[in-house]
């Protein structure tokens, strides 16, 4: 029984997940526009962070979708189909669950922040209030 369960939700994903990837790529937001000096501070601020993510996520979706309405330029690491990425998500963040984003602090440390309306919150606070600030 355990086995037809598993194969039944392997077939819903392999069903869900061009649905959910193409519905991604058509409700995209335009990204938010900054001077070219503002733009590359926030480039220069998000080389300090990556996204540890599964591509048909819905969650992680949630969370790329911001990235790409708040103008961000974050690595995307892909945590299913990469060891290494998956096994520093498991050895920094303490489990394997995305979407999970890595924060490296100004003196090395590292912060992980799990939990899509978490992140998102949290990249609106950091990246969000310049617009506001520049308007």
């Amino acid at each position: 029984m355990r086995i037809l369960i598993r194969y039944f939700f392997r077939g819903v994903r392999l069903v869900l997940s061009p649905i959910l990837l193409l519905s991604e790529k058509l409700s995209t937001p335009q990204s938010m526009s900054r001077s070219a000096e503002d733009q590359a501070g926030v480039d220069k601020a998000c080389t300090r962070l990556a996204l540890y993510q599964f591509q048909s996520c819905p969650f992680c979706i949630k969370v790329r979708k911001e990235i790409a309405r708040l103008g961000l330029s974050i690595e995307l690491r892909d945590a299913r189909n990469d060891p290494e990425h998956r096994q520093a998500l498991e050895a920094g963040g303490g489990r394997i669950k995305v979407p999970c984003l890595r924060i490296t602090a100004d003196d090395g440390s590292h912060e992980w922040l799990y939990e899509s309306d978490a992140i998102n919150a949290w990249l609106h606070r950091r990246f969000g209030e310049v617009e506001r600030q520049a308007a």
